[in-house]
């Protein structure tokens, strides 16, 4: 049986993921990526893929 695992981003717990039927769900550790939660990912490294391009959306400049 697999068990949760965490997701990290840099040195930022971003999150967990439990395996389900579909996949790994997503549960968000810190409000950066509560936008990822409950989404299901095909693997825990798609999850940690998808965390990191959100932190590195965020912390782009925003063009006025």
């Amino acid at each position: 049986m697999q068990s949760a695992r965490i997701v990290e981003v840099d040195e930022t717990s971003a999150g967990i993921v439990v395996p389900e039927d579909r996949g790994y769900r997503f549960f968000a550790a810190h409000p950066d990526f509560y936008r990822l939660e409950g989404h299901i990912f095909r693997s825990p490294r798609h999850a940690t893929r998808a965390a990191r391009e959100l932190r590195e959306t965020r912390s782009r400049p925003r063009r006025h």
